[in-house]
C-alpha cells in the first residue's frame, strides 16, 4: 500500500489460529473485564455514596477508577469479540478512535497519579494547610486540569500519528492500536515528524515521574519523624498503596515503550501490552482496598 490515504482498516494480531484457542482467550479476558468493571465499579460507587469518603483522596480515587474503566473498556472488548467473530479487522477510523482515547485515558490516569501523590503530600508534610490546598474548588480545578491536558495531548499525538503516510502494509502486530505498531507502518523519512512529540512526550511523563518521586522523600522523610507507631501506620496505608499503583504503571509503561529493539519479540510484545493496558486497570481496586480500613469497611456495607 502506498499511503494512508489508501487503507481503509487495519489487522490486529491474533492470539491463536485454532478456534478453541481463541474461545479460551475471549473467555480469560472476558473474566479479567468483569474484574475490573467489578473492582472499579465498587470504588467508584462507595466514594459516590458514602459522604465519609467525601474528601480530596477519594475524589481523585474515583476518577482513577473511572480512567482505569475507561482504560481497559477501549482495548478488551474489541479485542474479544475479534476473538468470539475470529476476524482480524478493525477500521481506519475504528483503529484511530482507539488510538485517541487510549492515550486520552492513560495520560490523564498518570496526572491523577501525579496529583495524589500532591495530595498525599500536603496531607503528611502540610497537615494544617491540607483544607486551605486542596479545597473544594482546587480539587475540581486540577481534576479538569488532568482531564483537559490528556485530551489534548491525546488528540496532538493522535492526529499527528495518523497524518503519517504509511508504507509497509496495514498488519498491526498487537491485539489493539498501539502507537510504535502504527509507527512501523510508516514511511522511514515520515518519522521525523513524530519525533518532536515523542520528545515532548518523554518530558513531560519525566517531569510527572520527578515530582512523584520528589513528593514521596518528602513524605518518607515527614514519616520517620512521627513519634508513634500507630501514626506512621497510617501514613504508610494510605501512601503504599499510590505509590505501588505508581510503581506498576510506570514499570510496566517503561518498559513497553522504552525496550530496546534487540530484545523485541512479537510474543514479548504481547505480554508486555498486556501488563501495562490490562493489568493495572484489573488490580488498582485490590491493591487501594487492601490497606484501607475506611474503604474496605464502606465497600462491605455497600455489598
Amino acid at each position: 500500500m502506498s499511503n494512508s490515504s489508501s487503507i481503509t482498516q487495519f489487522l490486529l494480531l491474533q492470539f491463536a489460529n485454532t478456534w478453541e484457542l481463541q474461545f479460551l482467550h475471549f473467555w480469560l479476558f472476558l473474566g479479567i473485564y468483569l474484574a475490573a468493571l467489578l473492582g472499579n465499579g465498587l470504588i467508584i460507587t462507595v466514594v459516590a455514596c458514602d459522604h465519609h469518603l467525601h474528601t480530596p483522596m477519594y475524589f481523585f480515587l474515583l476518577n482513577l477508577s473511572l480512567l482505569d474503566l475507561g482504560s481497559i473498556s477501549t482495548t478488551l472488548p474489541k479485542s474479544m469479540a475479534s476473538s468470539a467473530w475470529q476476524t482480524r479487522a478493525i477500521s481506519f477510523s475504528g483503529c484511530a478512535a482507539q488510538v485517541f482515547f487510549f492515550l486520552f485515558l492513560m495520560s490523564a490516569e498518570f496526572y491523577f497519579l501525579t496529583i495524589m501523590a500532591y495530595d498525599r503530600y500536603v496531607a503528611i508534610c502540610k497537615p494544617l494547610h491540607y483544607g486551605t490546598l486542596l479545597g473544594s474548588r482546587a480539587c475540581v480545578h486540577m481534576a479538569a486540569a488532568a482531564w483537559g491536558s490528556g485530551f489534548l495531548y491525546a488528540l496532538v499525538h493522535t492526529a499527528n500519528t495518523f497524518s503519517l503516510p504509511l508504507c509497509q502494509g496495514n498488519a498491526v502486530d498487537q491485539f489493539f492500536c498501539e502507537i510504535p505498531e502504527i509507527l512501523k507502518l510508516s514511511c522511514s523519512r515520515s518519522l521525523l515528524r513524530e519525533f518532536g512529540v515523542l520528545i515532548f512526550s518523554a518530558i513531560l511523563a519525566f517531569s510527572c515521574f520527578f515530582f512523584i518521586m520528589l513528593s514521596y522523600v518528602q513524605i518518607f522523610r515527614a514519616v520517620l519523624r512521627i513519634p508513634s507507631e500507630q501514626g506512621k501506620h497510617k501514613a504508610f496505608s494510605t501512601c503504599l498503596p499510590h505509590l505501588a499503583v505508581v510503581s506498576l504503571y510506570v514499570s510496566t509503561a517503561m518498559f513497553a515503550y522504552l525496550k530496546p529493539p534487540s530484545i523485541s519479540s512479537p510474543s514479548l510484545n504481547l505480554v508486555v501490552a498486556v501488563l501495562y493496558s490490562v493489568v493495572p486497570p484489573t488490580v488498582n481496586p485490590v491493591i487501594y482496598s487492601m490497606r484501607n480500613e475506611e474503604l474496605k469497611d464502606a465497600i462491605w456495607k455497600v455489598i
